[in-house]
């Protein structure tokens, strides 16, 4: 086995060997704008209650409208999401265009049409370390489209899970 000592490449070179979900999370800025961007660190934290996490740089042009959003989505991406992923982790004047996405009507986020799911949440706590922030989120209520398979981001590119083993 390999042997790294530099903690920071230690890191990056474990988890890219660590296949990890495609989300996206959205909200609106306090004008109403929508912003979001492409997430790999979400995860349930329990069910009774419906909580999840993800995290976030503090300098990500997302941060200002994520650091006093009360609602927020998680949005679970599929194979056919990989041009999306893309645009939603490139310029941030421009992960909203084209249009296509509606809004949610009870929190007016924005929800994109081509997911597997979307999770409706409430920001219950921010925790920020270091130079990023662990959001905590409670599902409200859950939208779901057609299942395709589950874009997943692995050896820093896009791929989708192969045959099923067990």
């Amino acid at each position: 086995m390999e042997h790294i000592t530099d903690t920071t490449e230690a890191l990056k070179a474990a988890f890219r060997r660590h296949a990890s979900g495609v989300c996206l999370i959205t909200m609106n800025d306090p004008e109403g704008n929508p912003v979001g961007f492409t997430a790999t660190s979400v995860t349930s934290l329990g069910s009774d209650p419906a909580l999840a996490s993800f995290n976030v740089a503090r300098g990500a042009s997302s941060w200002p409208a994520l650091a006093v959003a009360e609602y927020v989505s998680i949005q679970m991406l599929n194979e056919s999401s990989l041009p999306l992923a893309i645009r939603m982790s490139q310029d941030h004047t421009q992960r909203f265009t084209p249009k296509d996405w509606f809004r949610e009507e009870k929190t007016n986020l924005p929800i994109f049409e081509k997911i597997n799911a979307a999770l409706i949440c409430k920001v219950i706590a921010r925790y920020e370390v270091e130079k990023n922030a662990v959001v905590v989120v409670e599902i409200l209520e859950g939208l779901f489209a057609e299942e395709l398979p589950s874009l997943l981001y692995h050896q820093r590119g896009y791929v989708v899970p192969g045959d099923r083993i067990s």
